[in-house]
């Protein structure tokens, strides 16, 4: 048994009864859609027509929600329903980082994650869907693709059918007849322009907060000033997408009119702030390891300082991790409940494992104790690195995002932790004095430099499959955050600083260079963490 839909484009008149069932039967919140229909607008006038195409969760059978999911809130049941368990969600949005069909979002009500679960309470009693119920033209058809004997079975055996994005290897099980890529394709078109009934588009944001707002308010809405407000935000996008294929229909080409509500950046400055503290927990143990195996004389006081940054900035780290949930009440979840193909809950025993490691360390240092420590020194160094690069492998998992699957993203950032550390004993130094290791400070951060510059090279400039992928690299280089990038991230992150670490001499230099690169990763791990979610994924 596996469930599945098929959207029948030839029949859908995009009345929305089903997107209002669907609010209906599950108590939707406003300003969120479980399921909704997007309408596309193509032909060259006079001859035009409006596509219709109803947008929900795939329920795919390789679903990524659910392996990227920390806590098992989403699950795959035995008929293939996708279905979550809000009891156990913390809000971490990875799923909706995951899902390349941007079918999750997060239910203001219960700060929890939430999706089209084909009506599965409906489906244990032997009924269909709401959706399926309701719709006046039967567009929507679901039930069982491995019963040759039910209307699915018969019409994906003789109809041809489209899925959305069959390149990411979901294996989605929402098909669609007669199916138009240009509305099936987020690409095809721009975000739907001004115009007062879609007015949604631009501010709601994932907890639909501007919705709810207005919904309990008396206050006068000024619906002149909102349209203006979405025809700036559209002209913007259009500048910098230039988007060849977004045009209006006086020339014939495809503009999309209506979708839903924008969700926003759902990893904000939370996670590039994590990703920051984090490189330098790593970094600030890495570097005394480094100068302890190349045999140098690290002394007590250096040891303890390590220590104490590394343990800081990790606890920082887990700050930032916990303030960016939805539900931070529930964070011990991804410890107490793992589900471990997830590398959020990987990643969660690496920053508790290390803070351990490092913790011991610092106590037999303090104490004194020698025996056993080039053995626990060598452990945590694992570690260090596993907590270093773990984020790379965890927006691989996040398979909306294109630009996050670059090869080279783990090395990207173990070298940030590399130069975080140096950074940091370059600075430290200043306060409990340089020492006879330290010269090997310099020759790292330069080495550092030129691997880190070869590194947004290779991630800008490495051939993108994809059109979102190559939309980021416009963004970041010619776009939106041009100005950041070239001047904070290269300029200022890094050519000043091999500068002055070439043609500087003495503690002022050193000391600038190092403020200098640790403004440069933060930098560089903002546009990395904004960017790609800038790109709409239906």
């Amino acid at each position: 048994m596996k469930y599945g839909f098929i959207i029948d484009n030839r029949k859908c008149i995009g009345c929305h009864a089903c997107t209002t069932a669907c609010k209906s039967e599950h108590d939707v919140a406003v300003g969120v859609n479980r399921t909704y229909v997007k309408q596309v607008e193509k032909g060259e006038f006079p001859d035009t027509r409006r596509i219709f195409s109803v947008m929900r969760c795939n329920h795919c059978t390789d679903a990524p929600c659910v392996e990227i999911c920390p806590v098992e809130a989403l699950y795959t049941r035995e008929d293939g329903i996708v279905d979550f368990d809000n009891n156990r969600c913390i809000g971490c949005k990875s799923c909706m980082q995951a899902c390349p069909y941007d079918a999750l979002y997060i239910d203001p009500d219960t700060n929890t994650a939430a999706k089209c679960n084909y009506c599965a309470h409906r489906v244990d009693v032997g009924r269909e869907p709401a959706c399926v119920s309701v719709c006046p033209e039967h567009a929507i058809i679901a039930g069982d693709m491995q019963n040759p004997t039910t209307e699915i079975s018969q019409l994906l055996a003789r109809q041809a059918v489209k899925v959305r994005k069959p390149e990411k290897g979901t294996n989605p099980n929402l098909f669609y007849i007669d199916g138009d890529d240009a509305s099936l394709v987020p690409e095809a078109t721009d975000k739907s322009g001004p115009g007062l009934w879609n007015s949604q588009a631009r501010g709601v944001g994932h907890f639909a907060k501007a919705a709810e707002k207005m919904m309990h308010t008396n206050d006068d809405v000024d619906l002149l000033q909102m349209s203006i407000n979405n025809e700036i935000e559209a002209a913007y996008q259009k500048k910098e997408s230039k988007n060849p294929n977004y045009i209006d229909v006086l020339t014939g080409k495809a503009r999309r009119v209506y979708d839903t509500p924008d969700k926003g950046i759902l990893w904000g400055w939370e996670v590039s702030a994590y990703v920051f503290t984090k490189a330098i927990a790593a970094g600030a143990f890495l570097i005394p390891f480094l100068a302890i195996m190349l045999g140098y004389e690290v002394s007590t006081t250096a040891k303890l300082w390590s220590a104490g940054i590394s343990l800081t900035f990790l606890a920082l780290t887990g700050l930032f991790l916990v303030m960016d949930l939805d539900r931070p009440d529930r964070f011990l979840n991804v410890l107490l409940r793992p589900q471990w193909n997830s590398w959020l809950v990987k990643g969660g025993y690496t920053i508790t494992i290390f803070g351990l490691l490092v913790t011991v360390w610092g106590a037999m240092t303090f104490f004194e104790i020698q025996i056993g420590e080039t053995i626990l020194l060598w452990v945590t160094a694992i570690f260090a690195v596993l907590l270093a690069i773990y984020t790379a492998f965890l927006f691989a998992q996040a398979k909306g995002r294109d630009f996050w699957q670059s090869p080279t993203l783990p090395l990207h950032m173990l070298v940030h932790s590399v130069m975080a550390g140096v950074s940091i004993f370059i600075i430290a130094a200043l306060i409990f004095g340089s020492e006879d290791w330290m010269s090997i400070l310099k020759n790292t951060m330069i080495i550092a430099l030129v691997v880190n510059l070869f590194t947004l090279i290779t991630e800008l400039t490495i051939t993108h499959p994809t059109t979102a992928a190559k939309t980021v690299v416009k963004m970041i280089t010619k776009g939106r955050y041009k100005n950041l990038f070239w001047i904070v991230t290269v300029l200022i992150g890094n050519i000043i600083p091999l500068i002055l670490l070439f043609f500087g001499t003495g503690e002022v230099a050193a000391v600038i260079s190092g403020v200098f690169v640790l403004i440069g990763i933060l930098s560089t791990e903002k546009i990395w963490v904004e960017a790609p979610q800038r790109i709409p994924l239906a």
